[in-house]
């Protein structure tokens, strides 16, 4: 091939033959090559190889694919497709556009529902994620599962002794409840008078509660009656011999005559409240020959 010498082509440029009109004549076309890089230039006595030669599509190779379409492409069926497509949606053209209507607000919603689906996909990303962390803890936990299975087989016959034994006492326990209903529900009915008579005289009897001036039932007029800083208080008086010396004539000329007195009795000995004693003197029976 003889090319002018203003014609600039690198050497892995590419040759393609074919013809310009229907009845037109072949030409070839050389151009840069599109899937790599151009590399050196085209020179006398280059050499162009197979490799990089195709052809364009002749006339009868067109006529025959087409000839091919129209007789046995499927370019032959769009009349029966479009016939059945007809006769499916015939007097059903309403259902179709609202079928047509409810696929475009469903799509509408699934577009608005985008955010949401995203964050449940990168919320499942994340839960795989934590399920990754976790590996260790669920190998260890697959290792021990089958343990513990192993322990309830041989545990089997214990575990269904104790299931036996339960319904035995459930049996026992409904058919004592059954023998036992009417004599509960008459004793329940006997109750309900002494209850409702302690509900009459509960007003009374939280007013008679009051009598003791204590919480809580205080006395309603306790600040009429008593004065001072005390109440409930236990008292105890002291009136032996050996009390009312040390209290009153301590200092005088009758100091110690009643303690004197009390020693004769022997009222001191082993009797409170006197150091000597170990009782309440006041209640100890008298003794004939005390004093002796």
């Amino acid at each position: 091939m003889r090319l002018n010498g203003n014609v600039d082509l690198p050497a892995n440029a590419t040759a393609k033959i074919g013809q310009t009109s229907l009845l037109g004549s072949p030409h070839i076309e050389l151009a840069s090559p599109t899937d790599v890089a151009p590399v050196g230039e085209l020179h006398d006595g280059s050499l162009i190889p197979l490799s990089a030669g195709s052809a364009y599509p002749t006339t009868e190779q067109t006529l025959a694919g087409l000839s091919t379409l129209l007789n046995g492409g499927g370019l032959g069926q769009i009349q029966d497709i479009t016939r059945e497509f007809s006769t499916a949606f015939a007097g059903r053209e309403q259902d179709l556009r609202n079928l047509i209507d409810q696929i475009d607000l469903f799509i509408a919603h699934l577009n608005d529902q985008t955010a949401d689906i995203i964050g449940a996909t990168e919320s499942l990303n994340d839960l795989a994620g934590q399920f990754a962390r976790q590996k260790p803890v669920l190998d260890t936990a697959l290792r021990t599962i089958p343990e513990a299975l192993s322990v309830l087989q041989v545990q089997r016959d214990n575990l269904a002794e104790v299931v036996d034994r339960l319904g035995e006492f459930s049996s026992l326990a409904a058919d004592s409840a059954d023998q036992t209903r009417e004599a509960v529900v008459q004793e329940l009915k006997d109750l309900g008078p002494v209850l409702e008579s302690l509900a009459n005289a509960g007003p009374a009897l939280t007013r008679s509660m009051s009598f003791f001036g204590t919480f809580p039932w205080p006395y309603e007029t306790l600040d009429k009656w008593w004065r001072g800083d005390y109440a409930n208080v236990s008292v105890v008086i002291d009136l032996t011999l050996s009390r009312l010396d040390a209290g009153l004539f301590t200092g005088t000329r009758w100091e110690g005559d009643l303690t004197e007195l009390e020693l004769q009795w022997g009222r001191t000995i082993g009797q409170m409240p006197s150091p000597y004693t170990a009782g309440n003197p006041l209640i100890v029976p008298y003794q004939g020959d005390q004093g002796r």
